[in-house]
Formats: structure tokens, sequence, C-alpha cells
């Protein structure tokens, strides 16, 4: 096809996606016409973000892709991509490795990438990313003129302008970019919160609104979530995000230590305290103080740090002096602080004073198939760190992650992955130019039971009894039976168990309460 031609048939489609579509959908659409006109067995749209590519939105590679983050450097192709002022198509014997090789969606064998091309994408004059077209057959691009995939390459760069332009678009972009850079500053590399489910969009949704506000924020959820990441960004969100953001774990020291970390305290004021000391809440004056873990504070340490939230007052230990300090708060915890209030092991007005606006984080267990995308960020995370030129999940190893319950969370996810790709590294004669991850590497516990007909032996062991009363009472009994059995399996997980029995959780719940399970 010449660029030409090309022009007159992609010019309705530019129309189409100049209108205020989602930005995923916008992007999805223009793979789709991409691969219609220049075909190949897989495309992909990248975001540059400093030193880092950034997928946008893919076509034919796996869905752990999206959640990946290429760092330009250790990926010479990228490089040379970006380096050239037009489209370039890499030699089939080309020895660059292709940072896709492996990625080719729903391929377990022949797994090397052949034929690769791609172009730059300029917003403004500026570098802005990266379109990519990749197949398995060494000669698919032969046909295909440069100038085509050129002319593609300006419309694409059109579409994405007219994104950029949109306000709430640009809004999201702008503090994506100061939350990435708030993240480099703090930890030397590009971290930031991957998903795409409904669950993960209502969180960032509820981070964008309260981060623009100087409201207390206490942040739930269970082990391993992430809540130290909201944290920063709800802190990256704020007005304060060139401010300091200082964060203390109140479980990681004895009650001893807390009150001197948080206020401060003078020479002299204990044995050891050579010289006097800024406490946190003075570090963070004018920026943010993060408690992760304040549910294990005692009551002492809560009455304390009540007169500092209510006046903004606070004394070092060991002086009688008064120091101002103008600090937004944000507190953490993994327990149910209403039900510590109520059992007397935490205090009513200080549970009230950290809660004005209660966020909770979902459990990965919740957010469906963000599971595959946030592996995608660790399987690259690992294959950097390991020098592997592709690590990759098989069908089945995505299948068990989805399947698995995650009570470990986020945390359990990345130390999985980690710990699976040093084994499956370790069982190799050979050091593989890609390596998979199967099923069996990632040994997670239970793994049986998550499989499709999980529910098959659960009801062969059951054995209704004989029928004792009318048909409902006697499918009740059944019913109790079945879901007792599975609650037992999941360890009293009501989500997992709704997952196995294929109902839906609020369901599952009304069933079991009008069954006098709960």
């Amino acid at each position: 096809m010449t660029a030409k031609s090309l022009l007159t048939t992609l010019l309705p489609l530019v129309t189409d996606l100049s209108r205020e579509l989602p930005e995923g959908e916008r992007y999805r659409r223009l793979l789709e016409a991409l691969r219609a006109l220049l075909p190949c067995d897989a495309a992909a749209l990248l975001r540059l973000d400093g030193q880092w590519l950034v997928p946008l939105a893919v076509d034919g590679l796996s869905t752990d892709t999206l959640g990946r983050r290429f760092k330009v450097s250790e990926h010479p192709r990228f490089a040379a991509l970006l380096a050239s002022p037009g489209p370039t198509r890499f030699a089939s014997d080309s020895e660059l490795p292709d940072p896709y090789d492996g990625l080719v969606e729903g391929l377990d064998e022949h797994l090397e990438v052949h034929d690769c091309m791609g172009c730059p994408l300029f917003v403004d004059e500026r570098p802005w990313g990266l379109l990519t077209l990749d197949a398995l057959d060494p000669q698919r691009f032969e046909p295909i003129e440069l100038d085509a995939l050129q002319a593609f390459a300006s419309l694409a760069a059109a579409t994405v302008s007219a994104a950029e332009r949109i306000e709430r678009l640009a809004l999201r972009a702008e503090n994506e970019h100061q939350r990435a850079e708030v993240y480099r500053q703090a930890s030397g590399q590009q971290r930031e919160m991957i998903g795409q489910s409904k669950a993960h969009k209502r969180l960032l949704e509820e981070i964008s609104l309260v981060g623009g506000s100087d409201l207390t924020v206490l942040i739930t959820g269970e082990t391993g979530v992430g809540k130290e990441l909201v944290a920063q960004a709800i802190h990256a969100a704020s007005p304060r995000a060139e401010q300091p953001l200082i964060s203390l774990n109140c479980a990681a020291l004895p009650d001893t230590l807390v009150e001197s970390e948080l206020f401060g305290h003078v020479r002299g004021a204990f044995t050891g305290a050579t010289q006097d000391r800024r406490g946190k809440f003075e570090l963070a004056n004018g920026g943010t103080l993060f408690l992760d873990e304040v549910g294990e504070l005692s009551l002492t340490v809560q009455a304390k740090l009540l007169r500092v939230l209510q006046s903004g007052q606070l004394q070092r230990l060991g002086s009688d002096k008064e120091h101002q300090v103008d600090v937004r708060l944000i507190a953490a915890t993994n327990r149910d602080l209403a039900e510590e209030v109520r059992s007397g092991r935490y205090r009513a007005d200080f549970y009230h004073r950290l809660s004005v606006y209660p966020l909770r984080v979902p459990a990965l267990r919740d957010r469906g198939r963000d599971v595959l995308l946030l592996s995608g960020y660790f399987l690259e995370q690992n294959r950097s760190r390991m020098g592997l030129g592709s690590l990759r999940l098989s069908a089945d190893a995505q299948q068990a992650l989805l399947g698995y319950n995650w009570p470990g969370n986020v945390r359990e996810l990345e130390h999985l992955i980690g710990r699976s790709a040093l084994k499956a590294l370790g069982n190799c004669r050979e050091r593989p130019k890609i390596l998979s991850l199967d099923a069996a590497d990632l040994d997670l516990p239970g793994l049986s039971e998550k499989a499709p007909n999980a529910l098959a032996p659960a009801l062969e062991s059951l054995t209704p009894a004989p029928l004792d009363g009318d048909l409902r009472q006697a499918t009740e009994r059944y019913q109790r039976q079945l879901i007792n059995a599975c609650l037992e399996r999941h360890q009293h997980n009501w989500a997992g168990a709704a997952r196995e029995l294929g109902l839906d959780r609020a369901n599952l719940s009304r069933l079991a309460k009008r069954l006098g399970l709960r």
C-alpha cells in the first residue's frame, strides 16, 4: 500500500479518533487500524517517560506487556528507533535483542520475533514515543513501504496530540509525571500505580480527589496491597508535592522511641540523647507526614499525637518550648480501627481525627486481570536484574496467577515472580535467550484447587441426605453443606469461595445470610 492510498484510507479513522473517547479505547482503535493496514502479528504504542518507555496500548502482545516498563538504555532496538527521525526496519538476522521476544500473544513455542520495524512519534516537534510492529515471519514486512509507516505515524501523532490537548488527559499526564519524579527521587527507580480494573480506577479517582485537599487521610487495606504507594500518590497530587514527604513505620519502633521520632528531643532528654534532634513532624513541616502501621501506636502516644493534630503545636522530648508545624497527615493500617475502638484498644477521638477521609485499597484478588499487568512490571524488573533477553509467563502460568487468592497481595506477587525466575534459571543447563515461567515454576499453594473444574471434586464429595421434609429444605441443606465445604478450602475467605462457586461476592453473602451461615 502506498503512502498516498494509506492517507486516503486513514482520514476517516483520524476523524473518528479525534472524538473524546477514553484514552485506552482511542489508542486500541489506532493499533487495530495499524494492524489492518500493515499486517503483522503484534503492534504497540509506547510513551516516552524520561528514560523509560511505557506501553499505552498493545495489540497481539500478552496482557502483561502493558505492565512492563522498558528502560531505553537496556533495549538497543528501542534506542535505535528513538534516535532515528523516521521509520526503521531491522534486518531479520539482526543481532539486536527484540524486547518483544516471547511476548506475542497465544504462543508458547517459536517465541522469537523475526521481523520488526517501528517509528518515533513527535508531538510539538519533541519525541513523544514509539509505534512498533512485529512479526514472526522474517519476510512479513518486505512488501511494505517505509513511507506508508511514516504516513501512519504522522496521523498517529496527530491523534495523540489531540488527546493530549484534552484538559482532563493533560492534567492526568501532569500528575503522572510529578508522581513518577517523586518516586524516582525516593527510590532511584520508576514506581507507579499499575492497573486497569474498575477497582483500581476508582482508587485513582479518589486519590486525585483527596490529593488536592489538605484533609487527613486514613488508608486501610490488607497487608501488601501498596498502602505506602497510595500515600506517595496522594502527596504527589497535592499542593505540597514540592515539599518533603516524611515516613515513619510505627510498628518498627519501641514505645520508648516513638515519641522521640515523632516530636524530636533535646540534649540530655534521655540516656544517649547527646544532641538536639528534630522529629518527623518538624522534618515534614510544610509537607506531608506518612505514619504507616498507625494501629500499633500506644494509647499514650495517641493522646500526644491528638494534641499536635488539633493545634499544630508540639514539644520536643525534654523541652518546654513549643514548636508550630504545618503538616498534612496520612496514616495507614491493616487493622480494623473501628473494632479496636470498640474493644478499648484505640482512642475514639484519635480514630475520628485520623479518618477524616478513609480510603480503602482493594485487595489484589478483587482487581481481576491487574495481576497480569503487575506481573509484567515485576518480570521486566527481574529480566533486567538477571541479565536475560526475555522473561515471560506461559499460558498456564497466567491462568495460575489469575486463579490464585493472593493473601499477601502485590507484595506476595513481587516476591513470587523474583523467586520463581531465580529457580527457573537455576534449573536450566544453559543460559536461555528466553526464559519462560510455567505454572510448576510458580509453585502456588493449592493450585489444583483453582482449576476450572475445581467444584467437581467438591460436588462428588457431598452426598445429599435422604429427603427429610420438602424439596426446598433439602436444597437449602445441600447449599449449606456446599458453601461450608468451599469456605473451608478457602480458609473462610468469602471472595475466593464466591469465585469458585461462580457467584458474585455480594450474592453469596446474601445467600449465606438467608441460609443462616452469617
